[in-house]
Protein backbone atom coordinates (compact mmCIF):
# COMPACT_ATOMS: atom_id res chain seq x y z
CA UNK A 1 0.00 0.00 0.00
CA UNK A 2 1.39 3.36 -1.01
CA UNK A 3 1.75 6.11 1.62
CA UNK A 4 -0.66 9.03 1.19
CA UNK A 5 0.54 12.55 0.51
CA UNK A 6 -1.67 13.94 3.29
CA UNK A 7 0.64 12.32 5.83
CA UNK A 8 3.46 14.71 4.77
CA UNK A 9 6.06 11.98 5.30
CA UNK A 10 7.52 9.71 2.66
CA UNK A 11 8.94 6.27 3.30
CA UNK A 12 11.43 4.42 1.08
CA UNK A 13 9.78 1.56 -0.82
CA UNK A 14 11.72 -1.01 1.19
CA UNK A 15 10.13 0.28 4.39
CA UNK A 16 6.53 0.12 3.17
CA UNK A 17 4.44 -2.25 5.27
CA UNK A 18 0.85 -2.76 6.30
CA UNK A 19 -0.66 0.29 8.00
CA UNK A 20 -0.74 0.36 11.77
CA UNK A 21 -3.15 3.29 11.82
CA UNK A 22 -5.61 4.27 9.11
CA UNK A 23 -7.86 7.33 9.12
CA UNK A 24 -10.73 7.72 6.69
CA UNK A 25 -13.40 10.43 6.49
CA UNK A 26 -16.46 8.96 4.82
CA UNK A 27 -17.88 12.44 4.11
CA UNK A 28 -14.87 13.99 2.35
CA UNK A 29 -13.05 10.93 1.05
CA UNK A 30 -9.86 11.87 2.90
CA UNK A 31 -7.67 8.93 3.77
CA UNK A 32 -4.34 8.58 5.58
CA UNK A 33 -2.50 5.30 6.14
CA UNK A 34 0.46 5.24 8.52
CA UNK A 35 2.81 2.36 9.06
CA UNK A 36 4.34 1.72 12.47
CA UNK A 37 7.45 3.56 11.28
CA UNK A 38 5.41 6.59 10.23
CA UNK A 39 3.41 6.64 13.47
CA UNK A 40 6.70 6.57 15.31
CA UNK A 41 8.08 9.43 13.20
CA UNK A 42 5.08 11.67 13.81
CA UNK A 43 5.12 10.84 17.52
CA UNK A 44 8.82 11.69 17.65
CA UNK A 45 8.17 15.06 15.98
CA UNK A 46 5.43 15.75 18.51
CA UNK A 47 7.70 14.76 21.40
CA UNK A 48 10.43 17.06 20.08
CA UNK A 49 7.94 19.91 19.82
CA UNK A 50 6.85 19.45 23.42
CA UNK A 51 10.32 18.94 24.86
CA UNK A 52 12.49 21.25 22.76
CA UNK A 53 9.88 23.71 21.51
CA UNK A 54 7.87 24.10 24.73
CA UNK A 55 10.47 23.06 27.29
CA UNK A 56 8.20 20.45 28.85
CA UNK A 57 9.18 17.25 30.61
CA UNK A 58 8.20 14.94 33.49
CA UNK A 59 5.89 16.81 35.82
CA UNK A 60 4.38 18.94 33.04
CA UNK A 61 0.67 18.67 32.27
CA UNK A 62 -1.01 18.88 28.87
CA UNK A 63 -4.68 18.88 27.88
CA UNK A 64 -5.55 16.99 24.70
CA UNK A 65 -9.13 17.73 23.69
CA UNK A 66 -9.11 15.97 20.33
CA UNK A 67 -11.26 13.33 18.60
CA UNK A 68 -9.94 9.97 17.40
CA UNK A 69 -7.55 10.88 14.58
CA UNK A 70 -4.05 10.03 13.41
CA UNK A 71 -2.84 13.46 14.60
CA UNK A 72 -4.35 12.80 18.03
CA UNK A 73 -2.36 9.57 18.22
CA UNK A 74 0.83 11.49 17.41
CA UNK A 75 0.11 14.13 20.06
CA UNK A 76 -0.69 11.58 22.76
CA UNK A 77 2.20 9.22 22.02
CA UNK A 78 4.59 12.15 21.78
CA UNK A 79 3.45 13.53 25.13
CA UNK A 80 3.82 10.17 26.83
CA UNK A 81 7.27 9.71 25.29
CA UNK A 82 8.27 12.86 27.20
CA UNK A 83 6.83 11.60 30.47
CA UNK A 84 4.00 14.16 30.53
CA UNK A 85 0.70 13.86 32.38
CA UNK A 86 -2.14 14.11 29.87
CA UNK A 87 -5.76 15.11 30.33
CA UNK A 88 -7.92 13.71 27.52
CA UNK A 89 -11.31 14.81 28.73
CA UNK A 90 -14.46 13.89 26.83
CA UNK A 91 -16.59 16.67 25.48
CA UNK A 92 -18.16 18.93 28.10
CA UNK A 93 -21.94 19.08 28.30
CA UNK A 94 -24.17 22.11 28.86
CA UNK A 95 -21.12 24.27 29.40
CA UNK A 96 -20.24 22.57 32.67
CA UNK A 97 -16.50 22.12 33.31
CA UNK A 98 -15.25 18.56 33.57
CA UNK A 99 -13.46 18.34 36.90
CA UNK A 100 -10.70 15.92 37.75
CA UNK A 101 -8.29 15.51 40.68
CA UNK A 102 -5.67 18.21 40.53
CA UNK A 103 -7.89 20.30 38.29
CA UNK A 104 -6.83 23.44 40.10
CA UNK A 105 -3.30 23.08 38.70
CA UNK A 106 -2.66 24.93 35.42
CA UNK A 107 -1.83 23.11 32.22
CA UNK A 108 1.43 23.73 30.38
CA UNK A 109 0.02 23.06 26.90
CA UNK A 110 -3.38 22.52 25.35
CA UNK A 111 -4.34 20.86 22.05
CA UNK A 112 -7.84 21.37 20.66
CA UNK A 113 -9.68 21.33 17.32
CA UNK A 114 -10.81 24.71 15.93
CA UNK A 115 -14.44 23.58 16.24
CA UNK A 116 -14.06 22.71 19.89
CA UNK A 117 -12.04 25.83 20.68
CA UNK A 118 -14.87 28.01 19.34
CA UNK A 119 -17.70 26.04 20.96
CA UNK A 120 -19.27 27.94 23.86
CA UNK A 121 -20.32 24.62 25.42
CA UNK A 122 -16.68 23.65 25.90
CA UNK A 123 -14.48 24.41 28.87
CA UNK A 124 -11.11 24.72 27.14
CA UNK A 125 -8.34 25.31 29.70
CA UNK A 126 -5.76 28.02 29.23
CA UNK A 127 -2.05 27.23 28.90
CA UNK A 128 1.19 28.99 27.90
CA UNK A 129 1.43 26.79 24.79
CA UNK A 130 -1.79 26.52 22.78
CA UNK A 131 -2.16 24.48 19.60
CA UNK A 132 -5.03 24.04 17.17
CA UNK A 133 -5.12 20.61 15.54
CA UNK A 134 -7.14 20.32 12.38
CA UNK A 135 -8.88 17.11 11.38
CA UNK A 136 -8.79 17.80 7.64
CA UNK A 137 -5.89 17.54 5.19
CA UNK A 138 -3.19 20.17 5.16
CA UNK A 139 -2.68 23.17 7.41
CA UNK A 140 -5.31 25.44 8.91
CA UNK A 141 -6.34 28.48 6.87
CA UNK A 142 -7.10 30.69 9.87
CA UNK A 143 -5.28 30.56 13.21
CA UNK A 144 -6.41 33.04 15.90
CA UNK A 145 -3.89 35.22 17.72
CA UNK A 146 -2.36 33.36 20.64
CA UNK A 147 -2.69 29.94 19.00
CA UNK A 148 -0.40 27.90 16.74
CA UNK A 149 -1.18 25.37 14.03
CA UNK A 150 0.18 22.04 15.26
CA UNK A 151 0.47 20.70 11.71
CA UNK A 152 2.86 23.52 10.82
CA UNK A 153 4.81 23.67 14.07
CA UNK A 154 5.44 19.94 14.37
CA UNK A 155 7.22 19.89 11.01
CA UNK A 156 9.88 22.22 12.42
CA UNK A 157 11.12 19.36 14.59
CA UNK A 158 13.00 16.16 13.69
CA UNK A 159 11.25 12.84 13.27
CA UNK A 160 13.65 11.10 15.63
CA UNK A 161 12.90 10.31 19.23
CA UNK A 162 14.42 12.81 21.69
CA UNK A 163 17.00 11.65 24.20
CA UNK A 164 15.54 8.96 26.39
CA UNK A 165 13.37 10.21 29.21
CA UNK A 166 13.44 7.93 32.23
CA UNK A 167 9.77 7.06 32.81
CA UNK A 168 8.85 4.97 35.82
CA UNK A 169 5.66 2.88 35.94
CA UNK A 170 4.68 4.87 39.02
CA UNK A 171 4.87 8.24 37.21
CA UNK A 172 1.52 9.91 36.38
CA UNK A 173 0.51 9.46 32.74
CA UNK A 174 -2.73 11.42 33.05
CA UNK A 175 -3.75 14.52 34.94
CA UNK A 176 -5.94 12.54 37.34
CA UNK A 177 -2.86 10.76 38.70
CA UNK A 178 -3.30 7.42 36.90
CA UNK A 179 0.19 6.07 36.36
CA UNK A 180 1.89 4.68 33.27
CA UNK A 181 1.80 1.23 34.85
CA UNK A 182 -1.91 1.47 35.58
CA UNK A 183 -2.76 2.68 32.07
CA UNK A 184 -0.73 -0.18 30.62
CA UNK A 185 -2.63 -2.70 32.74
CA UNK A 186 -5.96 -1.10 31.80
CA UNK A 187 -5.06 -1.17 28.12
CA UNK A 188 -4.27 -4.88 28.27
CA UNK A 189 -7.48 -5.54 30.21
CA UNK A 190 -9.61 -3.68 27.65
CA UNK A 191 -7.83 -5.48 24.81
CA UNK A 192 -8.76 -8.74 26.48
CA UNK A 193 -12.40 -7.65 26.85
CA UNK A 194 -12.49 -6.78 23.15
CA UNK A 195 -10.74 -10.07 22.33
CA UNK A 196 -8.05 -8.16 20.45
CA UNK A 197 -5.02 -10.14 19.35
CA UNK A 198 -1.89 -9.50 17.34
CA UNK A 199 -2.80 -9.09 13.68
CA UNK A 200 -6.38 -7.97 14.32
CA UNK A 201 -7.67 -4.87 12.54
CA UNK A 202 -10.04 -2.79 14.68
CA UNK A 203 -12.70 -0.50 13.19
CA UNK A 204 -13.45 2.58 15.32
CA UNK A 205 -16.41 4.90 14.74
CA UNK A 206 -14.81 8.26 15.62
CA UNK A 207 -18.15 9.76 16.65
CA UNK A 208 -18.80 7.05 19.23
CA UNK A 209 -15.45 6.50 20.93
CA UNK A 210 -13.38 9.49 22.06
CA UNK A 211 -11.60 7.67 24.90
CA UNK A 212 -8.06 6.82 23.66
CA UNK A 213 -7.84 3.92 26.08
CA UNK A 214 -10.15 2.03 23.73
CA UNK A 215 -9.24 3.28 20.26
CA UNK A 216 -5.46 3.65 20.73
CA UNK A 217 -3.89 2.09 23.81
CA UNK A 218 -5.84 -1.18 23.90
CA UNK A 219 -5.21 -2.17 20.25
CA UNK A 220 -1.55 -1.13 20.40
CA UNK A 221 -1.05 -3.17 23.56
CA UNK A 222 -2.41 -6.22 21.74
CA UNK A 223 -0.45 -5.70 18.52
CA UNK A 224 -3.59 -4.86 16.53
CA UNK A 225 -3.95 -2.17 13.85
CA UNK A 226 -6.66 0.50 13.87
CA UNK A 227 -9.03 1.96 11.27
CA UNK A 228 -10.56 5.25 12.46
CA UNK A 229 -13.66 6.12 10.47
CA UNK A 230 -15.09 9.65 10.71
CA UNK A 231 -18.66 10.38 9.58
CA UNK A 232 -19.33 6.67 9.31
CA UNK A 233 -22.73 5.84 7.83
CA UNK A 234 -24.09 2.77 9.65
CA UNK A 235 -25.55 1.61 6.34
CA UNK A 236 -22.04 1.44 4.87
CA UNK A 237 -20.30 -0.16 7.83
CA UNK A 238 -20.29 -3.66 6.33
CA UNK A 239 -18.71 -2.29 3.15
CA UNK A 240 -15.98 -0.58 5.21
CA UNK A 241 -15.37 -3.78 7.17
CA UNK A 242 -14.89 -5.73 3.95
CA UNK A 243 -12.73 -3.10 2.25
CA UNK A 244 -10.45 -2.66 5.28
CA UNK A 245 -10.23 -6.36 6.18
CA UNK A 246 -11.55 -5.51 9.65
CA UNK A 247 -11.60 -8.35 12.17
CA UNK A 248 -12.98 -6.47 15.21
CA UNK A 249 -15.41 -3.56 15.64
CA UNK A 250 -15.38 -1.20 18.58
Amino acid sequence: MQPHATADLTVPPTAIESPLLSYRDEATGERVDLTAQQVGAWSARSASLLRDGCGLGPGSRVAVLLPPHWRTAAVLLGAWACGLAVSFRPRATAGLPVLEPGGDRPFDAVFVTPERQDDWLEDVPDAPHRYLVGTGPGRLADVPLGWLDWSAEVLRHPDVTPDHTAIRPSDPASADGTTYGQWGALAREVAGMLDLRAGDRLLVDAAEHEQPLKWLLAPLSAGASVVISANLDPARRDAVVAAEHVTRIL
